[in-house]
């Protein structure tokens, strides 16, 4: 089976960039959202993106950005390599104090001719940069960081519209609590989380927690469970030759029924036909 495989290059930089190259099977990252700028780079495999619920392709060596605090999802039916760029905005307010004004849009479906040449400018920087990374280039790192924020500027520059307030800065006290969520249901996702336990963790009450979690991922927070552990179960039918009754106990269904109708609506397809396409894929 294959192994996912990811990378990290740097993600504490001066100015708090993150820089990863990913390689790993298929599957579906439930819906979520974080504070930082995302720049996707695909460099083989196909994608598909949801992003505030609107539906777009991941297409080879041209990038997508996700703006801060954008709810979205990813699903791939095989495996696929890309470069990954988390960019603080907040951070970058000593070189552009309103940055938060700003709200960037920047996917390839979506951009019109007179844009073009500024986009395969981001592009060309992105391929350039992967290729520093694959010659292992002296200084590097160093050289990654300015590529960065080069794209950064350019879509700062003519991928955004202002706004006259900081609608994209979320209240930090909900920010802190989603994520204590998700890192909660991350380590659990296995066990019989229910909406009281999900939202005594955090010291609210249930009817309080049900609606800012919609309101900021976008989804149920039982479908969020749901999601995670569809999503854990299909890299294990890609990752491990487990039986699938012994895979499903171990992230958390327990219903035959329920989980062939979820998994079928999910991706299209079933459990043994993922397992028997990735079992053609490997040698031997």
């Amino acid at each position: 089976m294959i192994q996912p495989h990811h990378e990290k290059i740097f993600e504490t930089s001066t100015l708090g960039i993150g820089l990863a190259f990913s390689t790993a099977p298929g599957g579906y990252q439930p819906s979520h959202w974080h504070e930082e700028m995302e720049i996707l780079y695909p460099l083989n495999g196909e994608a598909d993106i949801t992003v505030e619920n609107k539906n777009y392709k991941l297409f080879n060596k041209n990038a997508t950005v996700v703006d801060s605090c954008k709810i979205h999802s990813t699903f791939s039916q095989e495996e696929a390599m890309l470069l990954r760029i988390l960019i603080p905005k907040e951070r970058l307010k000593n070189y552009m104090p309103d940055i938060m004004l700003y709200h960037i849009h920047c996917i390839p479906e979506e951009i019109g001719t007179d844009k073009f040449e500024e986009y395969y400018r981001i592009c060309e920087l992105l391929a350039e940069l992967t290729r520093l990374y694959m010659y292992d280039a002296t200084a590097f790192r160093l050289s990654a960081e300015g590529m960065i924020l080069q794209a950064a500027a350019l879509l700062l520059r003519y991928f955004s519209t202002k706004d006259t307030q900081t609608s994209l800065e979320a209240d930090p006290l909900t920010v802190e609590r989603i994520r204590s969520v998700i890192r909660y249901v991350e380590k659990h996702y296995h066990e019989n989380i229910s909406l009281q336990d999900a939202a005594s963790h955090i010291g609210i009450s249930r009817e309080y927690f049900c609606r800012i979690f919609k309101k900021n991922i976008g989804s149920s927070f039982l479908q969020y469970i749901n999601d995670v552990r569809l999503s854990k179960i299909y890299s294990d039918l890609q990752t491990t030759s487990l039986p699938v009754a012994e895979i499903m106990e171990k992230n958390g269904i327990t219903s035959q029924k329920q989980f062939n109708q979820s998994f079928k609506k999910r991706y299209g397809c079933t459990p043994s036909s993922v397992r028997k396409t990735q079992e053609q894929k490997t040698p031997g």
